[in-house]
Parts: structure tokens; sequence; C-alpha cells
């Protein structure tokens, strides 16, 4: 990562730059071969003070080595070092890090190849470890990432895979956590962002969802045949103990249809004299009562006065089969 070179370089600038005016009054003195060595000397000092000191940011943690074995970890802040004796191999980011992965073509448990993409959460704990246990930590948290990915995918079901994501993402962390543990890294949490499959599969998961719905739409309806079964049950019950409820019921029922534009209304025989409506005769004169008073409606309701009568309905009794 990127380390902070200001301050030293600042500490460069101000010694050279002292060290430049002492020469230069040591010139116009007449002590030319005195100016030289001042400046060369303050260039020196100047070049190691500013190499020995070193900034570290708030989340950073610089690894010094001393003479190629581990000495100390420093920072946050300014620290100094010994120069061409301690060395900083590696600055530390201590911050929580994103890292993404993704399995291509993996083959869940029913045999089916999919496309997961992943992002894993992490944080360095213990920079030491971090440093010396591992060679490239960020490498190696990518590949056990993935490793783990892929095993996952290959226990799981495609339909647990597309339910059951969070399950999913948090059996990751406990797999990709355990791994990396020894390295000092620990998972913050683990977020699996899609999962594609192949396009003939969506089709035929399309399908079967809409197959799926239309049966429950058909056992939905079943439910309320069977709920109206039930009703008409219970109305049929009240119309057998009272012939004057069923009477009107049937006056009404017959009235309602007569209102409608219908000009024909077939009725058996049979119906009408077990609805009791007073025979076919009187029926007949209801139905061309009622065509006059819907030709007065609709003359009342048309202010041009130009409407056509409508045709009184007819109502025809057919002979009830034996």
């Amino acid at each position: 990562m990127r380390t902070n070179g200001s301050f030293p370089t600042l500490i460069f600038i101000v010694i050279a730059g002292i060290g430049a005016a002492l020469g230069f009054s040591l010139h116009a003195a007449g002590y030319e071969y005195l100016a030289f060595i001042v400046f060369g000397m303050a260039i020196f000092v100047a070049a190691v003070i500013s190499s020995a000191i070193r900034v570290a940011d708030q989340w950073s943690k610089a690894v010094v080595l001393r003479l190629g074995k581990f000495r100390a970890l420093r920072g946050p802040g300014l620290f100094f070092i010994i120069p061409l004796i301690d060395t900083i191999p590696y600055w530390i980011d201590t911050r929580v890090l994103t890292s993404s992965f993704k399995a291509e073509k993996t083959l869940t448990k029913d045999t089916v190849p999919v496309d997961v993409d992943a992002v894993l959460f992490w944080k360095i704990v213990d920079p030491e470890k971090a440093a010396l246990a591992v060679a490239d930590y960020q490498s190696a948290i990518g590949w056990a990432s993935q490793t783990a990915l892929r095993d996952v995918i290959g226990k799981t079901m495609l339909s647990d895979m597309l339910e059951g994501r969070d399950k999913i993402s948090a059996v990751l962390q406990t797999i990709i956590d355990a791994r990396t543990q020894p390295w000092g890294i620990s998972v913050q949490s683990v977020e699996v962002k899609d999962v594609l499959i192949p396009a003939s599969l969506e089709d035929a998961m399309s399908m079967q969802a809409q197959a799926e719905r239309e049966r429950q739409a058909r056992v939905i309806l079943g439910e309320s045949e069977l709920q109206i079964a039930e009703k008409f049950g219970e109305a049929a019950k009240t119309y057998a103990n009272n012939p004057v409820a069923l009477h009107l019921r049937a006056m009404n029922m017959l009235y309602e249809g007569l209102k409608t534009n219908s000009t024909i209304v077939i009725v058996p025989s049979s119906a009408i004299e077990t609805m009791q409506l007073g025979g076919l005769a009187g029926l007949t004169a209801l139905t061309m009562g009622l065509g006059p008073e819907k030709t007065i409606e609709e003359a009342s309701s048309d202010p041009a006065g130009d409407s056509t009568p409508t045709q009184a309905p007819i109502v025809a009794a057919l002979p009830a089969s034996s």
C-alpha cells in the first residue's frame, strides 16, 4: 500500500536548506573547500534522518524487520527505524477490505451448472501473522473464498440456492473464516450477489411456475364451488320449509332476468308450476307490462325523444320432458 512520505521529504529539504545556507556563507567568507564539505555533510545527514523517519496512517501498521528478522509492528503515527539495518517490507491496512470472487459453470447437487458472484468483507486482526504466515494474503484469501464457494455449490440444491442466499452466505462465512484465522484474518461477512442459471432452464422454471399458479387457481376455484354448494344446500333447507320465500325468490329471479336486454326467455313449464308463478297467462301479462315500463323509462332518459322503443321480452314455456 502507499506510504506517507511527505514528512520525511520535508525534513530532508529543511536540513539540506540549512546546510546550503551555511555553505553559501562559508563560500562568501572565502572558505570554498570548507563550504563544499559542509554542504555535502548536510546532504548526507538529511538523507540519513529522512530515511530513519516514517509516518504510518491511522489505519496502517508497518512490519519492521531488523537484519531479516521480525522486529516489531510500528504505527500509526511517527516512528523511527535504523537505516540500512531495519526494513519495512509490508504496510498492513487494518480497515475492512472487500474482495469479489465467483464460481463459473459449477454443478449444484442436482447437476445444474450455475454462475455465482459473491463479495467478501474481511479485516486483518493480526498484522504479524498476515505478514509472516502467508506470502500474499490477498491472493490466498481470494483462492480460499473461491474454493469454499465451489464446495458449497456442489452440496446445495438449486432451489435452496435461489431461495436461501442468506443461509449460503452464512455457511461461506464460517468456512472461509476457519481457513483464514491462521493468517490473522477475520471474515466479517459474505454476500452472494447473483446466481445465474442457463437460459433454457430459466424457460423451464418459468413454465413450472406458471403451471403452479394455474394449479393454485383451479384449487381456489374448486374450494369456491364447494362453499357455494354448501350455501345452496343451506338455502334449499330454508326454502323447503317456507314456500312463500321460494315464491318471492322465483319472482325476483324472473324479474331480474326480464330487466336485461334479452328478448326471449325460455322457461320450462314444469319450472313455472314449481315456482307457483300463477300459470303461463299471468307470466305473459307480467312481461307485457314490463315492456311498456322499460319503454317509458328509456324515453324519459333520452332528452331528444328519438329513442326507439324497446321490444317487450317474450317468455316461452317449453313442455317438460318426461
